[in-house]
């Protein structure tokens, strides 16, 4: 529906658009962040704990550095340092390298989004105030797509405001015998706007959901934003979110991950001693989001990476445009 030039005019267009929404909506103000980290500073992102970050000497430094995965650790300490004041918090663009993706049409080894994260008190740290968060971030998405449709009326999104709200483990309850991505699908399809929470728990199967790293979200408090994309007739994972760990549920997700030797860290210890204030955080796929608001089969048509042969050859017969 739109050519190569007019694409690139509408992520613009689309992200200008969110980004206003959402920092207004959460009470946010942009800052800059790293690319990098030092590996024992213990701020960068495990991801599943699976992933290995693309690393690299310096050397006038005359050590390693390691490219970040997320800055979920890093914008906590940066709300410390920069003053911010009670719920009010940040946000910032986030550039990633995750070499050890698998791609597909939804995903891609560089990774794009927003990364934001704003302070809490600790009667915050409840599933109510998680939902109302997400509800806002949902309000953001919908609200912007509605703007790209008046100005691009050849698409044709159709997002919904009314969020599903489920546990993962009353999802498994609900289709026992499915993959946690089938039942993702499957529930997408009835509610269209869902959120999946506690994304990292052990069920009473002693299955998970998901992967997630023990050292940032606390796992009775988080989740994934999921859209049912007509288009592709998929779940779409926009964001994953969460109430960040305090030093109760930290000590105790790593020891249920055997990672009790990440305490020594600088950035645990401060969980730990309670040196770090309480927040709420995410991150909200900037690729993944245009690529929904402007109705793309691919990923590589939002964003400008790198792709295997075969891809190339499928994507030019079905006349998929890609960067």
């Amino acid at each position: 529906m739109l050519n190569l030039l007019e694409t690139e005019k509408a992520i613009k267009f689309t992200k200008d658009i969110f980004e206003q929404i959402l920092a207004k909506k959460l009470k946010l103000t942009r800052v800059s962040a790293p690319l990098f980290v030092y590996k024992e500073s213990g701020l960068n992102d495990d991801l599943s704990g699976k992933e290995s970050p693309v690393n690299f000497y310096v050397p006038s430094l005359e050590r390693n550095v390691e490219i970040e995965h997320s800055l979920a650790k890093w914008k906590r300490n940066a709300l410390l340092r920069y003053n911010f004041k009670m719920h009010e918090g940040l946000y910032t663009d986030m550039n990633a390298i995750r070499k050890d993706e698998n791609l597909d049409n939804i995903h891609s080894i560089y990774v794009d989004q927003w990364d934001w994260e704003k302070i809490i008190l600790r009667e915050n740290r409840t599933e109510e105030y998680l939902r109302n968060v997400v509800q806002l971030i949902v309000d953001a998405v919908v609200e912007t797509s509605n703007v790209i449709k008046q100005k691009y009326p050849s698409i044709a999104v159709n997002l919904s405001k009314n969020t599903f709200f489920i546990s993962s483990e009353e999802l498994r309850k609900m289709y026992p015998n499915k993959t946690p991505k089938e039942r993702e699908y499957l529930i997408c399809k009835e509610h269209k706007t869902v959120f999946v929470s506690q994304i990292g728990k052990i069920l009473e199967d002693g299955s998970i959901h998901d992967k997630r790293s023990p050292d940032y979200d606390d796992w009775d408090l988080n989740g994934d934003i999921l859209f049912y994309d007509e288009f592709l007739d998929i779940p779409f994972e926009i964001s994953s979110m969460g109430i960040r760990v305090d030093a109760e549920s930290l000590d105790k997700q790593l020891n249920i991950q055997g990672c009790q030797s990440r305490k020594q860290l600088d950035y645990h210890q401060m969980v730990l001693n309670d040196q770090l204030p309480l927040t709420i955080g995410g991150g909200i796929g900037q690729s993944r989001l245009s690529m929904l608001l402007l109705e793309k089969a691919h990923i590589g048509e939002v964003q400008s990476s790198i792709w295997d042969k075969e891809t190339l050859e499928l994507c030019q017969k079905a006349n998929i445009k890609l960067l």
